[in-house]
């Protein structure tokens, strides 16, 4: 093979891989177009993202909308609903109100102290007036959203009140010498009408010179205040008792009691007095001590344990806060008025 055919070889060779690395070099231009339809593409994905996401951020917030007001018109029949209950409850009040202070019922359905027919009440009167005698008492002539039947309901709370001691009340007290009860609960109504006016009247005085010696030994010790703190605390949580005098409503169970410690504190005997508030508020329920319950096994009387806790009268909160008030009261009372046996002293 000569020379020249060894050249128009390689030379031919040489053609042939350029011709297939045509593309390896590109032009600026070329990659510039390049990366700007990468640009795009990317751009159009980024805001068919954001319309996406806004979408759902609006499907979302409409649905938020419609759960509010679904929540908001819940919260809306349930406070006509609650309205009404305490529209009826207050109702019923003055119902019992008037009967206890031997006023006329009202009838069913009146508005603005109007009676049924459309006449006026007997007891009803100008809102001029009404709003006269509310800023004599001290009082705001008009709340907001307050009627006129609203206004004289609020009036005639007001003026019913009687007393005037530590626990206002609308009982008419009854004299010192009136005051001691026979031990025993009346059957018929008037009876015990005039029992819870003695008790009511008893508790008074108690509460009323409780309030007085601790105005009178107030310091600025600790051990004052916290006296008169307790005094403070029993005042108010005898206000439950003073209001189930008013509506004569204290169960048996629990007048009984009351009374034949009240019987024992007029007679002083406090030791007697003390008993019969143990036996009440402890009473005969099982009261469990240590261990009530030994490996994975139920014991046959272990239920009975808490049968008796369901029922107890220290299970409610207001009583319970009463009645140690009432041993309050009774701590106090041996100070006041001190026994003339002294085995009738409380230790």
């Amino acid at each position: 093979m000569d020379f020249a055919a060894l050249m128009n070889k390689e030379l031919s060779k040489t053609k042939e891989k350029s011709t297939n690395d045509e593309k390896k070099y590109l032009k600026r231009s070329e990659i510039e177009a390049e990366r700007r339809a990468a640009y795009l593409a990317e751009q159009k994905a980024l805001e068919a993202e954001r319309a996406r996401k806004a979408e759902a951020k609006r499907k979302r917030e409409e649905e938020i909308a419609a759960e509010n007001a679904q929540r908001e018109e819940k919260r809306r029949r349930l406070a006509e609903e609650s309205r009404r209950r305490q529209q009826e409850k207050e109702w019923e009040e003055e119902q019992a109100r008037r009967r206890r202070l031997g006023l006329p019922e009202l009838v069913k359905g009146e508005d603005n102290g109007g009676s049924k027919d459309g006449g006026p009440a007997a007891d009803d009167m100008p809102d001029d007036e009404l709003i006269r005698k509310l800023r004599e008492l001290g009082q705001p002539a008009r709340l907001f959203g307050e009627s006129h039947a609203g206004r004289l309901k609020r009036y005639k709370k007001l003026t019913t009140v009687v007393t005037q001691g530590p626990i206002p009340t609308t009982l008419q007290l009854v004299d010192e010498t009136d005051m001691k009860v026979d031990g025993t609960v009346p059957k018929d109504k008037e009876g015990r009408q005039w029992l819870f006016r003695q008790l009511a009247s008893y508790f008074t005085m108690v509460l009323t010179a409780y309030e007085k010696a601790m105005e009178e030994e107030k310091r600025d010790t600790s051990a004052s205040k916290m006296a008169y703190s307790a005094m403070v605390q029993t005042r108010e949580n005898m206000k439950p008792l003073f209001r189930k005098f008013e509506s004569g409503d204290l169960d048996d169970s629990l007048l009984q009691p009351i009374v034949e410690i009240v019987k024992a504190l007029q007679e002083r005997r406090y030791v007697d007095a003390n008993d019969g508030y143990l036996r009440l508020s402890i009473g005969k329920a099982a009261w469990p001590i240590g261990v009530t319950m030994v490996g994975i096994h139920e014991r046959s009387a272990r239920e009975k344990l808490h049968d008796g806790e369901k029922g107890h009268v220290m299970g409610d909160e207001a009583t319970r806060k009463y009645l140690q008030s009432i041993k309050r009261c009774l701590t106090f009372a041996q100070v006041r008025w001190p026994p003339q046996d002294l085995r009738q002293l409380m230790g």
